[in-house]
């Protein structure tokens, strides 16, 4: 692993033991008392989100490697609506929480701000993205801030550029004058409206969190009325699939308002309007792979791999048999599971995986 500098520097990877911004921790309890604060405040009748989610009792189902969003039964809570992880393939409700670590300003605290309606402020896109991984976002990152639409579109196109090129791999002279330059120009301007934290800690302190908890995503949240927030991804993968959220709510509480104002920027329309920071260091980073595994949670069979069985190999001797080095090691035929016969979503390994995940399963499975 590089060596990490004691100093801030723009071109090595830096420390969060560096930053000066506060972090506040949410729990998972916070999470759900949170969670049922949401649930308690919307209105079915006019809540957008609520009609999202209802809208997809309508829609057909892709097959079992798209992503997927199902609400087929039973009232709307978080336990009865399930979507489909991309990194196993399985189908899991929403009810799974999650520990969020806000970091911001020390005036924040200094006002006794709270964090919490921070998390409220985007708890449905938080609930998605989350519920959108098996393994992996048990801890949800976010910088709070206060800037402006364009400021944020500005430093954006910076974290893109300095994640593939700012992680301790040396880069061209003239991409290293053009990332200094960038950086120049962004602290000044932030410095010169006033907006805090200031740039050189929002830097070092995402970059921070990308190189030391490696995120699916992180939040660069804005506070202002008039701005919104946006989500980074570490991965296309991990992004919302276009043909799912094409019409998912802007956030924004004016009926009037057109697809481009948006509070928070969650990618309604897939890669094309996604923030993806291509992370590139000297040392190789491990990518998780994507597989499709049994719907039973406790099941860490995947399909379509080939498992190696040893097998003995008889030498013919009446003293017993022996065991060859590589020629005991034959390919067992590649595991396929079977499909729930009923709705076609979820896939199993056994009949006794498909019978212990069916207290959870039978809360969205209906015949299609």
């Amino acid at each position: 692993m590089p060596r990490t500098s004691k100093n801030y520097s723009i071109f090595l990877p830096p420390s969060l033991s560096m930053t000066e911004l506060v972090k506040t921790t949410l729990d998972h309890d916070s999470t759900d008392m949170l969670i049922d604060r949401w649930l308690e405040h919307r209105n079915n009748g006019h809540d957008p989100y609520y009609e999202w989610f209802r809208d997809t009792r309508e829609r057909k189902h892709g097959h079992l490697t798209k992503q997927t969003v199902a609400w087929n039964k039973g009232g709307f809570v978080p336990e009865n609506v399930f979507c489909r992880t991309v990194d196993t393939g399985r189908l899991i409700p929403l009810d799974r929480t999650w520990t969020t670590h806000v970091y911001h300003h020390h005036t924040m605290q200094d006002r006794k701000l709270p964090m919490m309606p921070v998390v409220f402020t985007m708890l449905p896109e938080l609930m998605l993205l989350r519920g959108m991984h098996d393994t992996g976002c048990d801890e949800i990152y976010i910088i709070v801030t206060d800037l402006k639409r364009q400021e944020m579109d500005d430093v954006a196109e910076y974290f893109k550029l300095a994640s593939r090129y700012c992680f301790g791999r040396p880069c061209k002279p003239s991409i290293e004058e053009r990332i200094q330059r960038e950086h120049m120009r962004l602290s000044h301007t932030l410095l010169r409206q006033r907006r805090t934290p200031c740039f050189p800690q929002i830097d070092l302190t995402l970059r921070a969190i990308l190189y030391e908890k490696r995120p699916r995503f992180l939040v660069l949240f804005s506070h202002h009325t008039t701005s919104y927030s946006q989500i980074f991804f570490t991965d296309p993968s991990y992004i919302p699939d276009e043909d799912i959220f094409y019409d998912y709510p802007t956030g924004c509480p004016n009926p009037c308002c057109t697809d481009d104002c948006e509070i928070i920027r969650f990618p309604r329309r897939g890669i094309e309007s996604a923030a993806i920071l291509q992370i590139k260091t000297k040392e190789r980073r491990k990518r998780v792979r994507t597989k499709d595994m049994c719907n039973w949670i406790d099941c860490d069979v995947a399909f379509g791999e080939t498992s190696r069985r040893r097998m003995s190999t008889s030498v013919g001797s009446s003293e017993g048999s022996e065991t060859s080095g590589d020629s005991s090691l034959q390919e067992a035929p590649t595991i396929s599971g079977h499909l729930c016969s009923k709705c076609k979503l979820v896939r199993y390994c056994s009949p006794e995986h498909q019978r212990k995940d069916w207290e959870e399963h039978r809360r969205v499975c209906v015949k299609r």
